[in-house]
């Protein structure tokens, strides 16, 4: 599966450079008040806040500026979105000074099956007004008690799938397989280069997954064997557009989050590409 433009023939076109990436003032000025009318195409892009866990929620801020990007899935991780209620708060005060909006939050792992603890990131969540918790490795057995609090607090949880190495969600499809029967807000966040590397046709796994897909993370690989082979976003193998062509055809009405998790230390030139890309093929879409 080979993306349908190369990438090397799609940066000289005309098109990507003038819709792909902009950087004016203006624009920024324009998301701060009306942040959807950035991305108008049918699929929504953002990003997962785990892509610069080395950076602290200022510089974060900073990036997310230069990129023109206002949707965040941000996780726990340096002060990005601190579990505690005060240092929380301190924090949804500065994305919303810089018009960002959360939504979704993780991963966040549920490694007890008690209510107490399920309870309290749940709380996190509401607290911050986010409507998907995306969820690193629950027990099957924790999904009914996890269910519970689905339906209280009306948000909705999707199950992260993490490839081979995952002792339980190798793909989407594992995930599908064990929400089916339970309440419609529980299913599936398809990380596309993990279920890539589980064997799985990540474009069908979009079709099968349907309105129980709340959350996409994007990333790209050269090899669908290798973890070690992840590059930006158009530089591997990924069936982007096919892909993309998927989530408009179902109305996908949730996020594609970039997640690029190499180059941890300076990531923003493989970000910057990243999304150039998309927003790229998208333009070519439209």
């Amino acid at each position: 599966m080979k993306n349908s433009f190369p990438r090397r023939d799609f940066i000289r076109t005309g098109a990507l450079a003038a819709a792909a990436f902009t950087a004016s003032s203006d624009v920024f000025l324009l998301a701060q008040q009306h942040p959807t009318t950035v991305e108008a195409s049918p699929v929504r892009l953002g990003l997962a806040s785990y892509t610069f866990r080395n950076f602290n929620r200022a510089q974060l801020l900073g990036f997310m500026k230069q990129l023109n990007v206002f949707a965040l899935n941000v996780k726990d991780v340096k002060d990005h979105l601190p579990m505690d209620p005060q240092a929380e708060a301190t924090a949804l005060a500065d994305y919303a000074a810089a018009g960002i909006r959360l939504h979704a939050a993780g991963a966040i792992y549920f490694a007890k099956d008690e209510d107490a603890d399920i309870r309290s990131k749940f709380e996190y969540c509401k607290r911050a007004g986010i409507a998907v918790i995306v969820a690193g490795d629950p027990a099957p057995e924790t999904l009914p008690r996890i269910e519970k609090f689905v339906k209280e607090f009306d948000i909705r949880i999707a199950i992260h799938n993490h490839g081979p190495e995952d002792r339980i969600w190798h793909s989407p499809l594992d995930v599908l397989k064990a929400v089916k029967g339970m309440d419609p807000r529980i299913g599936c966040c398809i990380d596309v280069g993990h279920a890539a590397r589980a064997g799985t046709d990540v474009v069908q796994a979009i079709h099968e997954a349907g309105p129980r897909l709340f959350n996409l993370h994007m990333k790209d690989l050269t090899s669908f064997q290798s973890k070690e082979s992840q590059v930006a976003v158009g530089d591997g193998i990924m069936p982007l557009r096919a892909m993309f062509a998927a989530l408009i055809a179902m109305r996908y009405p949730g996020f594609v989050d970039l997640e690029y998790e190499v180059h941890p230390d300076d990531p923003m030139p493989g970000v910057i590409s990243s999304f150039a890309y998309m927003r790229g093929v998208l333009a070519g879409m439209a």
